[in-house]
């Protein structure tokens, strides 16, 4: 089984916002959770590794109930899944806030003469280095 054929091409398919409403109070039940669990360690990182086993055993679980044995294409998929969630979290928080940061306190100057090099197109060492 793979992605759902949508004006004759796979596609990834988006959630309505009805699918979004049930999902959302079980995802509330689960960080409550999770922050519960956190709470009872002194460190302020340890919802980290919670979080982390959490979505580990939600992806295994429903894997499992799915399709049954693992599957190169399965591991495939779950792992594109989750570096998708990463680079969009990281796209849309992290940037910014590194943005934000960067103009308070400045950048790392060699970065400015790499992307002035790359935008002039100049490449003092050659390509073969």
């Amino acid at each position: 089984m793979g992605l759902p054929e949508i004006e004759g091409e796979k596609k990834m398919p988006y959630i309505a916002p009805e699918h979004r409403l049930e999902l959302d109070g079980l995802i509330d039940q689960l960080a409550h959770g999770i922050l519960t669990q956190a709470q009872k360690s002194p460190s302020d990182a340890a919802f980290a590794g919670l979080l982390n086993y959490a979505c580990t055993r939600l992806a295994l679980k429903i894997v499992r109930h799915r399709f049954g044995p693992m599957r190169y294409w399965l591991i495939a998929l779950v792992t594109g899944v989750f570096k998708n969630i990463a680079d969009e979290f990281y796209r849309r928080v992290a940037a910014p806030y590194e943005e934000r940061q960067m103009a308070q306190s400045g950048d790392v100057d060699l970065y400015r003469e790499y992307i002035k090099e790359i935008k002039m197109g100049s490449d003092p060492g050659g390509d073969c280095r």
